[in-house]
């Protein structure tokens, strides 16, 4: 029997304990959803994210025969990846998607470019699983709060001539550059546990107007104290030196490789280049921090304002009803669809040139693809080939999310 070129897949969840509990988590919510597996849901679980990728970490599988998505490709190169994806993407899903639901601040970190993920996984594969690159994309489902990128060296510069905060830039520089802030961010992930909680203390004394613009900081410093702790330094980083960001649904962030980053709260659709990369800094115990001076030396500063990280939608050249806008971020693995039907709407997509996996966000359908009829509730995810063109249809209204090659 040949394979099918459109096939359901189930996701799996994982239990970080940044993740909403029970069945606040969305990510739980959807993969609940999908038929036939034995999946419940705990009241008193975290259910962080839920991957549905070929990545062997909290693999995706298909659904009717539980084989491994990673495993059915391999089996069907040529007609499910494509020749695209064999010659320029190693006969892999260039991609991993996921869905997050974010209780409490993820790690303080980034994911190191192609030329440092290939030494780290020569050096310890154990931590550092592949030698790719990790630049990705979060496109918000909810109210959506992030720390992103750097703020703009003249919003930094006036903090640290706090008399609390001058000690993390001894030589106190008339003009700020890139390499005075890599220096502080230094120096702030590499002072002592009791010196973090002492000037965390001073900071949340410090009046409002001393702080200008930055007075949001007295706000959101309590918080994450009531998450991490007084003396995690990954606070003082992040509110002293970074964006903090908020969005609504349809809103998407852009986070180059090497680009600093800790999502704090919201459900959230991710995707990714292929890897697992990640150096963390902070927001997470202290055996779980990468080295500092790796941290720093590895940091790059593309992203200094809201503009840096804010991806736009446009709509999609593949649709043929305008229901359909495209997330293209600037690198070559994927670009993101969303597609939204209210009741009684349909869409058409042309073929792709490589894979798509896609997942309903909310309400309810039938897709026509591939000579075949599939019904579309929420949480379900499909496997979409090359050369594939797709309608959908719903009578009640219908959200997708879809990677596409």
């Amino acid at each position: 029997m040949s394979q099918p070129r459109v096939f359901q897949l189930s996701g799996t969840c994982n239990n970080y304990p940044w993740g909403k509990k029970g069945k606040q988590s969305l990510a739980a919510q959807l993969c609940a959803q999908t038929p036939g597996i034995d999946f419940h849901i705990k009241d008193d679980e975290f259910y962080s994210e839920m991957w549905f990728g070929d990545y062997p970490d909290f693999p995706a599988r298909k659904l009717d025969t539980g084989e491994l998505l990673s495993e059915v490709l391999q089996k069907n190169k040529e007609q499910l990846l494509g020749k695209k994806v064999i010659e320029k993407f190693d006969s892999q899903l260039p991609y991993l998607p996921k869905i997050l639901s974010i209780a409490k601040a993820l790690p303080l970190q980034l994911h190191p470019n192609k030329e440092l993920a290939t030494k780290l996984h020569k050096k310890d594969p154990e931590n550092f699983t592949d030698p790719n690159h990790k630049p990705e994309i979060a496109v918000a489902l909810s109210k959506f709060e992030v720390f992103a990128g750097f703020k703009p060296l003249d919003k930094i510069a006036p903090l640290f001539k706090l008399p609390l905060l001058q000690q993390f830039n001894p030589e106190q520089p008339e003009k700020w550059t890139d390499e005075t802030l890599r220096n502080v961010t230094r120096n702030l992930l590499k002072a002592d546990l009791e010196t973090v909680k002492k000037v965390q203390t001073e900071l949340a004394k410090v009046p409002k107007d001393q702080l200008g613009d930055a007075a949001y900081i007295l706000d959101l410093l309590p918080r994450l104290q009531d998450q991490y702790g007084p003396k995690d330094a990954g606070s003082l980083v992040a509110l002293l030196c970074m964006n903090f960001l908020v969005f609504g649904p349809g809103d998407a962030v852009w986070i180059p490789a090497d680009g600093i980053h800790a999502y704090l709260a919201g459900d959230i659709v991710e995707c990714m280049a292929r890897s697992n990369n990640v150096l963390n800094s902070g927001f997470c115990p202290p055996g779980d921090r990468n080295n500092a001076d790796l941290f720093a030396d590895t940091l790059t500063f593309k992203a200094h304002s809201r503009e840096d990280v804010y991806l736009p939608s446009k709509r999609s050249e593949k649709s043929k009803n305008g229901k359909t806008v495209v997330y293209r971020p600037p690198m070559s693995e994927f670009d993101m669809l969303k597609t939204d039907l209210g009741a009684g709407e349909s869409e058409e997509l042309t073929a792709s040139e490589g894979p798509g996996v896609m997942i309903v966000t909310k309400g309810e359908g039938v897709m026509h693809a591939d000579g075949a009829e599939h019904q579309l509730k929420e949480g379900f995810i499909f496997f979409v080939a090359p050369g594939v063109p797709i309608k959908w249809e719903s009578q009640k209204g219908l959200q997708i999310h879809m990677a596409v090659v």
